[in-house]
């Protein structure tokens, strides 16, 4: 399968250098491109269309608001290509009003991509074999995990996991502050937060226990855990949380 991808932004250039470190060869086209941010094994096309010509697989990883664009400059040069949008502001129903039947699949990255370490969903169209898939869930695997899911729920993981990470560096620089309040210098709280984090996730996905069974176990009577946990629920960061993705669906439905 020749994998093609259209724009080369911090998201385009993460999973063109995941996917080219493993051996596979890109091709793309980008407006922004120069010689310094060259890639080893992706080739460079000088337009949209030559991408898309020389591809089995395209992944769109331009800005939404250049979708219709970019859509309107490849229909004339995709036949049986499938078409990968990276935005739940292109689902199926706009793909097949700008480039008709065809083969498409709804993708969502997030930008740890950048250190192999994204999670991906993935929702394939119709006219997709499942061993195209299982291809396609084999080459994004090298810049993360990938799930697959419903249409349905896709907006959903968008608002989750492709905003989180924004959430999570707001979280860290905030804690970051309230360590520098009281003395401690900021490079060296950002180090220690962030693997904090990184150790905090690992546990939940390695250990497979319940975040709350966790927290509990932290969570010693009349220790130190227990009355931060008691300001962050007088805070509300509960209910923030649940705002914030609720927000985020609503605003693009």
């Amino acid at each position: 399968m020749k994998i093609g991808i259209i724009g080369l932004g911090s998201m385009g250039s993460a999973i063109t250098k995941g996917i080219c470190k493993n051996g596979v060869k890109v091709n793309f086209h980008s407006p922004h491109y120069n010689e310094s941010r060259k890639i080893e094994g992706a080739e460079y096309f000088d337009s949209n269309s030559k991408v898309v010509e020389n591809s089995d697989l395209i992944i769109l990883t331009v800005k939404p608001k250049m979708y219709e664009k970019v859509l309107n400059e490849i229909k004339d040069s995709v036949k049986n290509q499938i078409i990968v949008s990276v935005t739940s502001s292109f689902g199926f129903e706009k793909l097949k009003n700008i480039l008709g039947a065809g083969r498409f699949l709804l993708m969502m990255p997030n930008t740890p991509a950048m250190v192999s370490e994204s999670m991906t969903a993935i929702c394939p169209g119709e006219g997709i074999s499942e061993e195209e898939i299982k291809e396609i869930k084999k080459l994004f695997s090298y810049f993360g995990k990938v799930t697959q899911i419903e249409e349905e729920d896709f907006l959903t993981f968008e608002a989750v996991c492709g905003c989180l990470p924004a959430f999570i560096y707001v979280i860290i620089e905030a804690l970051s502050d309230g360590a520098v309040l009281h003395g401690m210098k900021r490079d060296e709280a950002y180090e220690y937060i962030s693997q904090t984090v990184l150790g905090s996730a690992k546990m939940v996905l390695e250990t497979k226990t319940h975040p709350g069974q966790l927290k509990d176990r932290v969570t010693t009577p009349k220790g130190s855990t227990i009355v931060g946990i008691k300001s962050l629920e007088n805070d509300g960061l509960r209910g923030i949380l649940i705002n914030a993705i609720d927000n985020i669906i609503k605003s693009r439905l």
